[in-house]
This record gives C-alpha cells, structure tokens and sequence, in this order.
C-alpha cells in the first residue's frame, strides 16, 4: 500500500437529517492503490458517508479532504471532475443499449461535421472492447444490449467506465449484494485489478467475506459512527466479521435465547 497522502479523507464529518443523526465524528482516509472496505449493517452510516463523499450531501461539520486539500463537493458531478467516481446498485445503466453505448453514455465520441455529427459506433465500440480487456473482460459483441448481460459483468463495465474517464477514486456502493458466488467473485476480481492500476477503492458492503478477499483496511460503521479502521494484518476475518455483526450482541441474544428455551 502507498505511503503517500491520501487521496481523499475525512476527519470528524458529522452528518444530521432533522431530528436524525446519521453520522457522528467519522474518520477514514483512502490511499492510492489502496481497498479501504466499508463495513456495517443497514442503518450503519454507509450510505450517508459515501453520498459525503461522492458530493451528494454535504457534511454538517468536520472536515473533508481531497489531494491533502480541504474541498466542498457542490455535486456528484464536482466529485467526478475531481476524479471520484461513484458506482451504485443500479448502475445507471440502460438496459436496452448497447455495452458500447452504456460505456460513453453522456460521453458519446461522434464524427462528423456541425449538425450533422453522429455517433461514432465503430470507435466506440473498439475502445470499449479495449478499455475492458485491460480488465481481462472479454466482450462478445460490443453491440449487444447490456440489459443482457450478467451482473457481474454489468458491474465490470461500470468499473473500466469509471476508469476510462480517469476516476482516482472508484467508490463501490454493495457492488455484490444481489450477485451468486461465482458473479461476486468477476466484481472482486476487477476491485483487484482497479488497484493493481492504481486506484484507490472505497469497497461498501455489508459482506465481510467479500471484504475480506480484497480488503488492505477495515472501516467498520456502526449506528452512524466508525468503530474502528484495522488493516489486514491486525484483524482477522473471524473477528472482523465478530465486529461487524456485533459480537458482543449476539453472544448477549444467545444467552437470553438460551433462558427462554433451554437446551435438552
């Protein structure tokens, strides 16, 4: 893992909505070539932390960095410009385009003259077939609708777009919450490569399994606040996933359990 600053960090961001407190006091930072995963339960704080991040919400106090410079993101598209791209659940995809399509939607290369520019199919579809064998994903057609293909592969091309447009930053909203084993592991493996090139990956996920196959630290979020970030050497996957699901908790629930049902 880099040694040098952090591409983005955030110290003491504290977030409210009303009478709801979201996030208290949280602190992370992100590393180039780094995967800092983002644990929790639902209600957690995740969500909240990462619309900070990608500039959907801004914060109510603390402090956010990016580059070692404080920044106040007035919108996703601000966060992008400044290289943090966000990929959500959804995707934000079309499924009825084609893969080509989907990789430059708002983006599209054209040629042509003044009125009378037009889509530039056959570049667009090489340079997504490029950008996405660099992530050893092999297309079959770039013109097929990306509607069909599978989630996992869904979410890879959304990973090489991110990248291709110069994303620093690629911030995995549960990039693996809906997929089987085998379509999770084609998303872990390309969170693998997107560090291996270089960029640093907020991994959010509720699945420290997941996490922990791709994970270099551990943020783990708790009713709106961060219980602790550990690196890989200082924690194990057991305990880790202990931390997560609240240990302590369940071993409480299991002794009350055991009270109201005894064991034969």
């Amino acid at each position: 893992m880099s040694q040098s600053n952090p591409l983005l960090e955030t110290q003491s961001v504290s977030k409210r909505f009303g009478n709801v407190v979201a996030l208290t006091d949280v602190s992370i930072a992100l590393h180039p070539a780094e995967v800092l995963c983002v644990l929790g339960d639902n209600g957690a704080g995740k969500s909240t932390l990462i619309k900070i991040l990608s500039g959907v919400h801004r914060p109510d106090s603390g402090t956010y960095r990016i580059g070692g410079a404080e920044a106040i993101l007035s919108s996703p598209a601000d966060a992008l410009s400044r290289g943090i791209a966000t990929v959500y659940q959804d995707l934000a995809m079309i499924p009825l385009l084609s893969i080509s399509r989907n990789f430059f939607l708002g983006r599209e290369p054209t040629r042509g003259i003044g009125p009378f520019r037009v889509f530039d199919v056959h570049r667009a579809q090489r340079v997504a077939g490029e950008e996405l064998a660099k992530m050893s994903i092999t297309l079959r057609d770039g013109s097929q609708p990306v509607g069909t293909l599978s989630g996992g592969e869904r979410q890879s091309v959304a990973i090489a777009r991110a990248i291709y447009f110069g994303a620093k930053v690629l911030i995995l909203d549960e990039p693996t919450a809906a997929l089987g084993v085998k379509q999770a592991g084609v998303v872990l493996r390309y969170i693998a490569q997107a560090k291996q090139r270089g960029v640093g990956v907020i991994y959010v996920t509720h699945n420290p399994h997941h996490a922990y196959l791709v994970g270099d630290r551990f943020a783990i979020m708790n009713r709106g606040r961060c219980d602790g970030v550990y690196r890989r050497v200082e924690i194990t996957r057991e305990a880790l996933i202990s931390k997560m699901s609240g240990g302590r908790e369940l071993d409480e629930l299991a002794h009350e359990i055991e009270q109201l049902v005894p064991t034969s």
